[in-house]
């Protein structure tokens, strides 16, 4: 049997001058000869460390203990950065640069004498970034995420990142001090890692697990845990073992793996912001999907996690009862057992011995935590390609409402009108914000989950419904409506929305509807003026220029479909 070229040795096999080139600068880091022969395939890290991105900033330390597995089992590391995306720091949205990110990762990767990698990953946007760079190449590829981090500790209760929706209610309701907000920060952030409930950053490493893009207990093995460097080694030894058996992202991902992840997503009470990456990243290896696939699939599932914001625990407890592989083998029956994983197994054989060890965190799907999770899909005259709404963070007696709606026609006006005591609002009302969509923003904030107006906090409510066409964060919670397409900056049915218009949200019959007439809304329609976006040069340019709406995933026109590994290189 022949043994396969590495393509590593397009670049680093050649003889004379290009062969030359190729080695000589790299072994002005220390590099023998020897490595560069084709008989150690070269394993890229695709790092995302930053410290500006603090849940990655462990990565340094973690990408050592890749590298140890990757030279044990006879592989070449090499280490190198790309963009990186720190969700809490990054202004206007880290949502514009996904794409941004995924065209470096892509060309880093295309670019470069690589026979496999390792995408190194946490923080919300990194995670989909990779994968959908990663796809468009498609060569052996394996993800390792940062891990969850440790459970913050304030005033003798567990905290973490949904607590800061609450601390800021409390604050405003002056039960909160300046000074206690401080203290606060502190006792949450107490460790390396992402967020600490099921978050966007969580659900993106739950959905890499769950496509089979990772080792089994890569979601929620905490960052500071030592399992998470053991992790990272056996992650170094199967790239290398993957670039042997020709194991490539579009073996993995394929129709089977991606209805088994939005049924995981569902029964983790995953990010509504799921819905975006992965739709993107089908589109990007050529997988058909669309959003009546994320209310299919997802309507067989009820919550099995008990982790906030759905439940009330955390992803650290949630390792502790059996991680990711436990939970699936709870719903294994819906599963595509046969779906294949970068481990060379099967998604069933990865968890056929899976054990739960605390039912207060794993539930059954007899006996779930919640009946209702996943992802709900809209459709009506106010959102005709789709809104989505994640029943388990809801509101049951807000699931099916008719409302009166109070406009907002941006982000400055809410901030700006919410807590203005003549603002004319109830709790039976209905919340609508235009323009934080896709291209409105630009870049599609996570500011769908509004904060109530304090004349409603103090009358004790705590939920109302929320409609716009942005996104929310997935440590958010609420009876909140989001990425309602088309958006309203383009002249999506939202833009018409006035004050005083009447609202009827149907959850269980999944529609939404603004209740006007046919002619009215003509008269709207027609007398409609289109968002003036200020942008006129560089990457925002390009992104309202190519970007699509939410139901298509937010990712640009010309990504769309694998482009495969090789690059015609110009001799030197």
């Amino acid at each position: 049997m022949t043994k396969k070229k590495l393509r590593s040795q397009d670049w680093y096999g050649r003889t004379g001058k290009d062969g030359f080139i190729y080695r000589s600068w790299m072994k002005n880091q220390g590099l023998p000869h020897h490595l560069f022969e084709g008989e150690k395939p070269v394993i890229g890290i695709c790092n995302t460390w930053s410290e500006l991105t603090p849940c990655n900033a462990h990565f340094k330390e973690l990408a050592e203990s890749l590298k140890k597995g990757i030279w044990e089992a006879g592989g070449f590391p090499l280490e190198f950065p790309v963009m990186s995306l720190g969700e809490c720091s990054i202004k206007p949205t880290a949502m514009l640069f996904r794409n941004l990110m995924s065209m470096d990762v892509e060309e880093s990767i295309r670019g470069n004498p690589l026979d496999g990698v390792v995408l190194m990953c946490g923080c919300d946007k990194t995670t989909p970034s990779l994968v959908m760079g990663a796809a468009s190449v498609d060569i052996p590829s394996i993800v390792l995420s940062g891990g969850p981090m440790l459970v913050g500790r304030f005033k003798g209760k567990k905290i973490g990142t949904s607590d800061i929706w609450r601390f800021a209610e409390d604050f405003k309701m002056g039960r909160l001090s300046q000074e206690e907000f401080i203290e606060a920060e502190a006792a949450m952030s107490r460790s390396v890692g992402h967020c600490a409930p099921m978050g966007t950053a969580s659900t993106m490493a739950a959905m890499v697990e769950s496509l089979g893009l990772s080792l089994p207990d890569n979601a929620t093995i905490p960052a500071a845990d030592s399992r998470r460097k053991v992790l990272a080694h056996m992650t170094g030894i199967r790239i290398v073992e993957m670039v042997k058996e020709d194991i490539k992202m579009s073996s993995i991902l394929t129709r089977k793996a991606f209805e088994n992840s939005i049924m995981v997503n569902a029964a983790v009470g995953g990010s509504t912001n799921f819905i975006l990456h992965l739709t993107a990243i089908a589109k990007r290896i050529g997988v058909e999907l669309d959003l009546t696939d994320f209310d299919y699939f997802s309507s067989k599932i009820p919550l099995i996690a008990n982790v906030q914001p759905s439940g009330e625990h955390w992803v650290e407890d949630l390792f502790y009862a059996g991680g990711l592989p436990a939970v699936m083998r709870e719903i294994e029956k819906h599963l595509h057992r046969d779906a294949l994983t970068v481990n060379g197994k099967t998604i069933g054989e990865n968890i056929s011995n899976a054990e739960c060890w605390d039912r207060n965190l794993i539930g059954t799907l007899e006996n779930p935590i919640k009946p209702d999770s996943g992802i709900a899909v809209l459709k009506g005259n106010l959102c005709p390609n789709g809104a989505v709404l994640k029943p388990s963070a809801a509101t049951p007696e807000l699931l099916t409402h008719t409302g009166r709606a109070v406009v907002f026609e941006n982000i400055d006006e809410y901030k700006a009108m919410v807590d203005d005591p003549d603002l004319d609002i109830d709790e039976t009302c209905i919340m609508v914000m235009k323009n934080v969509g896709p291209k409105g923003y630009p870049g599609m904030p996570e500011v769908g989950n509004m904060g109530l107006p304090k004349k409603v906090l103090e009358k004790g409510f705590k939920d109302m419904i929320r409609i716009s066409d942005g996104r929310m964060s997935g440590t958010g919670f609420g009876t909140v409506v989001l990425h309602v397409s088309p958006e309203s900056a383009i002249g999506g049915p939202l833009a018409f929305v006035q004050n005083g218009d009447m609202i009827a949200l149907d959850v269980p019959n999944r529609s939404l509807n603004l209740l006007i007439s046919e002619e009215e809304f003509a008269n709207r329609r027609k007398d409609f003026i289109p968002t003036k976006l200020p942008y006129e040069r560089g990457y925002v340019n390009l992104f309202l220029d190519k970007v699509n709406q939410a139901h298509e995933g937010v990712d640009f026109d010309f990504l769309q479909g694998s482009s495969g590994s090789e690059v015609k290189r110009d001799s030197h």
